[in-house]
């Protein structure tokens, strides 16, 4: 009782510390400095110690109305895992001409404690980086100076737009943040949507209210005699509007934090998201609407010259494209050799984006294009064949789940091949994927499908295929009780997927160096790797082994686990409660088969249980079969992720199951001496 009251007061504290506290820019308290973990969250690197984000809109008469962004933020930095906050990445956006947003007014500190004295130094040009990542954005990375354990750095700037659309406010990271002060205010000539994430375990508290704004204008009034400019009248004028203002203060946000397999945590921040839906004149009718649904969204996105039209150009690959499936006549077949064609053909530049940013020709003739240049040429060429092909948007994982119908929901496009047996899908920018495997920034919930006739819908993104992975173990126990013998390995689908781009290209010692990663006091030799560039086969993997820790011998007795370095050793779900859902990806299969060579002079004194468990209705399974085959023990283990997505509702009882199969692959035989 006594210690929850300690607690009930210092949360307290903290508040009325947080509300009362003067967050001036450039005076920091000692007492901040002295700080050695933050009071709520002792785990936490570094904290956010206040923020302020102020968007409003001012009115330019050449240019009608700007936006404004000014942010000040404080972070207190605990530890040296923690000095990744001292750097900060401010995202600016442009379009073809004079439109560009434009930094103002920045400047920093970074204070350290020394000798009881507070030290600040003040952030110079040379940590000032400016980056064009293409022709839409830049990135100015500020790297702050004299980063120490316990320091604090402060932070102000002020991002000038010309453009409309608001960014998402993020209310949460992955970080703790004492106070956050936001507002927002927009004209009344504009309507925005807004959203907050449904998908967020943390809500803020905002208050919506109206204002008050005031826009200057000159009026110039020219005399002409005989055709010249004699005399000029200028006027200053104005008129108010009104804003709408969303505000809020939180305090004390919890950090957005990791948990295992819980797949883009971003999709679970706390975020408000605010979408222009109209335009309005003085009188208040609407002049412009931009109000949508996904069918809306999906047609402007079709009829976009660097999508749609992308779709309809045959003429510059087409001889090439008709001899390469001329005796071909599965529509399936023929998507794999013009997928393959389309990737040995341009190379993937890395970017994203749903428009072609070089045009498919010229991608196909340079041999280089962003993710749209790629995957709309793909299409273009299987149309070409008569195949029903069309695209599908898609969010990417670092992209979120868009919370309502917009353009800059989707950053990324697929495609679709539909025939009679079905559909599948196809990413021509990844070197190692294949049909319906796809990389796994793709596999965000679902795309949308847009067809040439203009209609759309959604499709799951999700693979319903299991990829397997398939281990032979051979062990033989030597007189020193060490282990020799020899693995086997079969990789399919999206395992193989990620097996090759992890260890294609890689030497054979870095390869061997991460197999043995992990597995206690192992050598392996005479490693083999197959089919790492095939990818229409599994990958193949065989090695031979020698293990000098997987026996323990107690008196007569030998006690080893039958997986020995393959073994599951704990499980990753150690959180008693759980938030967010379980998120494997993709269903899976991890199948074992195990063969020992019993040591002379010993004989089987206990063997673990045959059995098999699951969870709810074969979502996961467990088979266990173990037996003694005269001089031989074999094994077969299975275990089979079904589904691979596990509401957090289901968190308590998946945990004590698979608890359970951790435990299960750690049974033991036992051996006992003749």
């Amino acid at each position: 009782m006594k210690r929850l009251l300690i607690t009930t007061i210092l949360i307290l504290s903290m508040v009325l510390s947080a509300n009362a506290q003067d967050f001036k820019f450039g005076k920091v308290s000692k007492e901040e400095l002295s700080e050695k973990q933050h009071a709520l969250d002792s785990s936490a690197d570094a904290a956010i110690l206040y923020k302020n984000e102020n968007i409003y809109f001012t009115y330019n008469e050449s240019s009608g109305f700007e936006q404004h962004r000014e942010v000040h933020k404080r972070i207190k930095i605990y530890n040296k895992e923690g000095y990744d906050w001292a750097t900060e990445q401010i995202y600016l956006y442009q379009q073809t001409g004079a439109k560009r947003e434009k930094v103002t007014s920045l400047k920093g500190y970074t204070f350290n404690l020394k000798d009881g004295k507070t030290v600040k130094d003040k952030l110079r040009k040379d940590g000032i980086f400016e980056e064009e990542v293409n022709d839409f954005i830049e990135i100015n990375t500020i790297t702050m100076p004299n980063i120490q354990d316990g320091c604090i750095i402060e932070l102000e700037y002020e991002i000038i737009s010309p453009f409309l659309d608001i960014d998402d406010i993020y209310f949460q990271y992955e970080i703790p943040m004492n106070k956050f002060n936001f507002r927002v205010a927009t004209p009344e000539y504009y309507r925005y949507n807004k959203e907050i994430n449904p998908k967020a375990f943390y809500y803020p508290a905002l208050k919506e209210s109206t204002g008050s704004g005031t826009a200057h204008y000159t009026n110039r009034k020219d005399y002409i005699s005989k055709n010249t400019v004699s005399n000029s009248n200028v006027s200053a004028g104005s008129f108010s509007y009104e804003e709408q203002v969303i505000s809020s203060e939180e305090l004390n946000v919890p950090a957005l934090k990791g948990e295992a397999f819980a797949g883009n945590m971003d999709n679970y921040r706390a975020k408000m998201s605010m979408e222009l839906s109209a335009i309005l004149n003085q009188y208040g009718a609407v002049e412009k609407s931009f109000s949508s649904s996904w069918e809306k969204v999906s047609k402007s996105i079709y009829e976009d010259s660097d999508f749609g039209n992308q779709l309809n150009r045959f003429n510059f690959f087409k001889d090439d494209v008709a001899a390469l499936v001329a005796t071909v006549n599965n529509d399936i077949q023929k998507a794999f050799l013009l997928q393959s064609f389309v990737k040995s053909k341009v190379k993937w530049n890395g970017l994203y984006g749903f428009r072609a940013q070089n045009g498919t020709r010229k991608a196909y003739i340079d041999g280089e294009g962003n993710v749209a240049d790629i995957n709309l040429l793909l299409i273009a060429m299987l149309r070409s064949q008569g195949i029903n092909a069309n695209p599908v948007l898609v969010s990417t994982k670092s992209n979120g789940v868009p919370l309502f119908p917009t353009r800059k929901g989707f950053n990324y496009v697929i495609c679709m091949v539909q025939s009679e047996g079905g559909y599948a899908l196809l990413d021509a920018t990844e070197v190692y994927s294949m049909i319906n495997v796809l990389p796994q920034r793709t596999l965000n919930w679902q795309g949308r499908l847009i067809k040439d006739d203009g209609s759309s819908g959604w499709v799951s993104l999700r693979p319903s295929e299991k990829a397997t992975e398939t281990t032979m173990l051979n062990v033989k126990i030597n007189d020193d009780y060490s282990l020799e013998g020899k693995v086997r390995k079969s990789l399919t689908d999206h395992l193989a997927l990620s097996y090759r781009k992890s260890f294609t290209g890689a030497s054979e010692s870095e390869h061997i160096k991460q197999l043995e990663k992990n597995k206690g006091d192992i050598e392996i030799s005479e490693l083999n790797f197959e089919n790492d560039i095939n990818i229409t086969e599994p990958v193949k993997l065989t090695y031979d082994y020698k293990l000098n820790d997987g026996i323990d011998e107690i008196g007569d007795n030998l006690y080893f686990s039958p997986l020995f370095f393959l073994a599951t050793k704990e499980s990753p779900f150690k959180l008693d409660e759980r938030q967010y859902p379980i998120d494997f990806i993709f269903p899976f299969e991890d199948k074992y088969v195990i063969n020992i060579m019993l040591p002379e002079g010993y004989q089987v004194e206990s063997l673990p249980k045959s059995e098999a468990f699951e969870f709810k209705s074969n979502d996961s399974k467990l088979t266990y079969i173990i037996k003694e085959n005269g001089k031989y023990l074999q094994l077969t283990i299975t275990f089979e992720m079904n589904s691979s997505f596990i509401n957090s509702t289901d968190y308590t009882l998946f945990k004590d199951y698979f608890e359970k199969v951790v435990e299960k692959q750690g049974e033991q035989i036992v051996l006992k001496k003749v």
